[in-house]
């Protein structure tokens, strides 16, 4: 399995070395965090010498922040490949430390980053193919009888009642359709080799932009890959105030969540407002690319020290 993965990792930087992206690397510990509700991060103390308290740092969920300030100072076309870290992930397809493969490609829009995510798993999956493309909201019509745009509250209810769901008070339209997404089109993925779901609810956006002929939905994409989740990409939001917003929404969302605040990236704010070039990124977890490489289901079986012998 050593022997698999630094093939991996070769074949990976050939790739990019090929297609002239520039390999960096930026720093594993902030001061800030990503504020998303559904991440939460994994927390380090630093006592700066002489001092008797320490400061808290965070370890990085995701090089993203870091790698986009690198983009704003005119680095070019990007990519890194680094360990992440998440608490609270752990189970057949989560490590809670995991190796990273993101990159940045200038004056592409999502969908040429979708030509390239295709190109790179074609050369690295033995036998996979092109994937299907087709749009979350399709999707969620097919599998689960309901315009997505059109549905109102009650109709989501009854379907996801319907589908064995237990309904917390505290759930929103968001979080219906996220969960009737996983439960009606997860069977279907799970039967197909490669799909890029493009499109995603404007809810849903993350860093993307949204779109400008349809501002209902996301310029995001996801590859999945027999149902598994392998690479999560974005038509990069280059708007500083309207990404501020989103980060002050998702701490509003810790704090109802009973989860803590975080101090948001005001270095990365910044080079938003210096200027971000027109690009798009993605991130692809390359434990999981091992997986579905060596055949194997279970994410320990490819690392070298899971977390429960680290």
């Amino acid at each position: 399995m050593l022997q698999q993965r630094a093939s991996l990792l070769s074949e990976i930087r050939c790739f990019f070395v090929h297609r002239g992206v520039l390999e960096v690397e930026t720093p594993v510990l902030s001061s800030s965090a990503n504020p998303d509700a559904a991440i939460d991060p994994m927390l380090s103390g630093f006592r700066p010498p002489g001092s008797h308290r320490s400061e808290t740092l965070y370890l990085q969920t995701s090089p993203e922040f870091p790698m986009k300030r690198l983009l704003a100072a005119g680095s070019g076309s990007i990519f890194q490949i680094c360990h992440a870290f998440r608490n609270g992930e752990c189970g057949r397809l989560h490590n809670p430390e995991f190796t990273l493969l993101e990159w940045y490609r200038i004056d592409f829009d999502h969908f040429q980053l979708m030509d390239e995510v295709d190109a790179l798993l074609m050369q690295l999956l033995p036998g996979c193919a092109a994937a299907q493309r087709l749009r979350y909201a399709d999707l969620f019509l097919i599998h689960t009888g309901l315009d997505l745009f059109r549905a109102t509250d009650a109709q989501l209810r009854e379907r996801a009642e319907a589908a064995g769901v237990v309904i917390p008070g505290s759930a929103h339209t968001g979080w219906l359709i996220e969960m009737l997404f996983e439960l009606c089109v997860g069977p279907w993925l799970q039967q197909q080799k490669g799909v890029i779901v493009y499109d995603y609810p404007a809810a849903q956006a993350s860093l993307s932009q949204l779109s400008a002929l349809d501002p209902g939905v996301a310029e995001r994409f996801e590859y999945f890959f027999q149902g598994m989740e392998l690479a999560n990409g974005f038509h990069e939001l280059a708007d500083a105030a309207e990404q501020r917003r989103r980060f002050e929404t998702e701490n509003l969302k810790r704090q109802r969540a009973g989860q803590e605040q975080l101090p948001l990236d005001q270095h990365f704010l910044h080079a938003l407002e210096d200027g971000l070039p027109e690009c798009s990124g993605v991130a692809l977890g390359v434990d999981r690319l091992l997986m579905l490489r060596c055949g194997v289901d279970y994410i320990g079986d490819v690392l070298t020290f899971a977390f429960d012998r680290a």
